[in-house]
Order: C-alpha cells, then structure tokens, then sequence
C-alpha cells in the first residue's frame, strides 16, 4: 500500500508508509489520514505490536483522563517501549484507542480485557482504522485509491505490487503517467520494496 501509494501521489500528503529501517532491529506500517486518525504496526525480534488512534472515538484518552482502562493495561513488557515510544504519545500520553500484540512464537493476537463504552457500532475505531488490513485485496486498495486520489487506478499493477513484484518502468508509468521510476526509488529503498535494474526496466 506504501509503494502503491508513493507512485500515484509521490510528493503530496498519503495515507500508508513502511519503514524498513525504523530501528536497527524494527520496522514500521503507519497511517496518517491528515485528520489526526492514525495506525502503527512495529514489526520486531519480539513480535509484532499494533496500536490505533481514532481522534473521534468515545474512547480517546483526551476526553477520559489517559488511555481508556483495559486498552494498554496488559501489554507485556517486551512491548512497553512501543506503548512509551515518543512517535506514539502526546506528552507522555500514550495516544491509543486500539491496542494489539502477537509476540513471536505466539499462536494469536492479544488484546487487553475492555469494557466497551454502549452505543457505539466501532467504539475504538478499530474497524475502520484497520479496514485495508482486514481486507487486503488489491480490489480493496484500488476503491480506496479511486475515492481517496479520484483517479483510475489500474487493478492489474495493483495486483503485481501486491504480490511483491519489482517496480518497472512500465508498472510506474502504468500507475501514475507522470512518474518515473527514479523518482520513487528513494521511497522503494526505504520501504525495502524490489526495483527492477536496467535501462528497460
């Protein structure tokens, strides 16, 4: 989605990034919808920790005092730096409405034991912060991009960077006619995403 994302809009506001270099040891999945909703995936030795903010949610720890109760209490320590980590708190305030882990070796995800607030179809925001994860279809990301960038978005390059092939000249220009390669590689080296060499690439 980074890639994808790079291409159609390479120098404006996007929603999905990847890092895979955020550490030494960690990479990371974000989502900035330029609204103040936003996802962290931290990707690590110990496993995997996933946190949400929906701005909006009833469960927002600005308008109940710090972190809606449940939401962190139980995260494992090999996870606390992800819960404290500057990038993901407002002066110290841990900025989460949704909260899960996987350590490695686990057989599932975990989460907190949370009493949701009544009335509310999505209280922590997590179905819809997470939707294209949910559904990780290049159909799914191609409605996004076609609402989010109102342009024709061609399914079948959507198809080839999902399935992780190398960028080309021919897929970048298939996506996005005023873009060149070159000019998301930088992007593609960060993210860890294949680039295909040669001058017919």
């Amino acid at each position: 989605m980074a890639m994808l994302e790079a291409v159609l809009n390479p120098s404006g506001e996007r929603y999905y990034f990847f890092s895979a270099s955020w550490s030494k040891t960690e990479e990371i999945a974000s989502m900035r919808n330029g609204s103040g909703d936003e996802f962290d995936i931290v990707f690590s030795p110990a496993g995997s920790y996933v946190r949400g903010f929906d701005h909006e949610s009833p469960m927002s720890p600005y308008g109940n005092d710090g972190p809606w109760p449940g939401v962190i209490d139980s995260v494992p320590e090999v996870f606390r730096g992800c819960v404290e980590e500057p990038a993901f708190t407002d002066d110290g305030m841990p900025m989460v409405t949704a909260c899960l882990w996987r350590e490695t070796g686990d057989d599932q995800w975990r989460a907190g034991e949370i009493d949701f607030p009544e009335g509310h179809a999505d209280p922590d925001g997590s179905g819809w912060l997470f939707q294209l994860l949910i559904d990780p279809t290049p159909e799914a990301f191609q409605r996004f991009a076609e609402d989010y960038y109102e342009t024709e978005v061609d399914i079948d390059v959507v198809r080839h960077v999902y399935a992780g092939r190398p960028l080309s000249h021919g897929v970048v220009s298939a996506l996005n006619a005023g873009v060149s390669l070159p000019e998301v590689a930088d992007v593609a080296a960060q993210i860890g995403y294949p680039v295909m060499d040669g001058p017919t690439a």
